[in-house]
């Protein structure tokens, strides 16, 4: 067993080092977009089997696949035009996603009903990894099985007798990882969509999402900045709020703050907004409105939100509700994602995108 410290001036070494070891049959701890994970050729039974093993996996328990792109997706499994939506709408992100499996890859890893749980993760690393290595890898996490997912190498080895180490060839350790849930397992070869996992971020039909905390809220904020933040030098990104009060609308914004290095966001009530400046070489400004108070069409005009209407800026407006008065302009300058918020019970959230 091979322990290797990952460096980011070091993935492309790193990556190869990987390829050799996936090759000649191995098995390779792996930090992932979520937890770490556990890789092997797809398309090997043996090293399938090993890591099955390893894992003590019940036979039959279906075990997803790392994908870099949707070229490779579209290889594996069987997509029609409804599912292509969904993953467009999802993709890459922290989802595992169930289709029916063309059988590419060993059918130890399908379910017994022939579906196959591909991921495409919004992590460079492994994306590179998987467009090199050009075949499909195993995406489960480090554990044996009805243990909890690994968060770091000193605590995956803790946990491992001898003969479990004794079956890594290679570990690249990363330290500490975010706790981060792992994926969402969404079933998508039923009429409507199952949610067979919960992970950090739930997702239903119409670009419905669901929180049961602020934390989930926050991340639902960032995965959505991934999502729409890479035009945002061609057009001003504006987040339009909509929701009842403290439903989390300011949660959100804080959410997308944070992604920016902004930690000290606070609700502009009395203010209508305030502007964060940033030193980034993608985003400007930051800009957090707030139109509780707006109770007149002329106080719009006072506003002077046009000076932000810039590429390379983004606006959080709360309280979109208010915002008609200005829309058209928003819309026509900027690129409108509307969020709304709603109560599905004392705890949870149902947050809204329309774009």
């Amino acid at each position: 067993m091979r322990i290797i410290k990952y460096k980011n001036e070091k993935e492309k070494l790193i990556i190869d080092v990987i390829i050799q070891a996936l090759a000649k049959g191995g098995i390779v701890v792996s930090p992932s977009d979520t937890v770490y994970g556990l890789l092997a050729d797809a398309t090997d039974e043996k090293a399938v089997k090993k890591l099955i093993e390893f894992k003590n996996r019940p036979t039959g328990k279906a075990i997803a696949v790392f994908i870099p792109d949707f070229l490779m997706l579209q290889d594996q499994v069987h997509v029609n035009e409804k599912q292509k939506k969904v993953l467009q709408e999802l993709l890459p992100g922290p989802f595992t996603i169930i289709l029916d499996s063309k059988h590419q890859v060993s059918r130890l890893l399908e379910s017994e009903r022939g579906t196959l749980g591909v991921r495409l993760p919004d992590y460079q690393f492994l994306l590179n990894l998987t467009n090199k290595f050009g075949r499909p890898i195993t995406a489960t996490s480090a554990n044996l099985a009805g243990k909890s997912p690994h968060y770091s190498i000193k605590s995956l080895l803790n946990q491992l007798p001898e003969k479990k180490k004794q079956l890594i060839d290679l570990i690249i350790d990363k330290g500490k990882l975010p706790r981060i849930k792992p994926s969402t397992v969404m079933d998508l070869t039923r009429p409507r969509i199952k949610i067979v996992r919960k992970g950090d971020i739930v997702f239903s039909e119409s670009q419905k999402y669901f929180s049961e905390s602020p934390s989930q809220t926050k991340k639902i904020a960032r995965y959505l900045y991934g999502k729409f933040a890479k035009k945002v030098d061609e057009k001003p990104l504006i987040f339009i709020l909509q929701g009842d009060l403290g439903v989390g609308k300011t949660v959100f914004v804080k959410g997308l703050a944070e992604i920016l290095g902004i930690n000290n966001i606070i609700s502009p009530s009395f203010v209508i907004y305030y502007e964060y400046a940033l030193i980034n070489r993608l985003i400007k400004a930051f800009v957090h409105v707030d139109l509780y108070n707006i109770e007149d069409r002329e106080e719009f005009k006072h506003l002077g939100l046009e000076k932000y209407l810039k590429p390379g800026n983004i606006l959080c407006i709360e309280w979109g509700e208010k915002a008609g008065e200005i829309i058209d302009l928003l819309k026509r300058r900027g690129k409108a994602i509307y969020i709304r918020m709603d109560y599905k019970s004392e705890k949870e959230r149902e947050i809204i995108v329309q774009n």
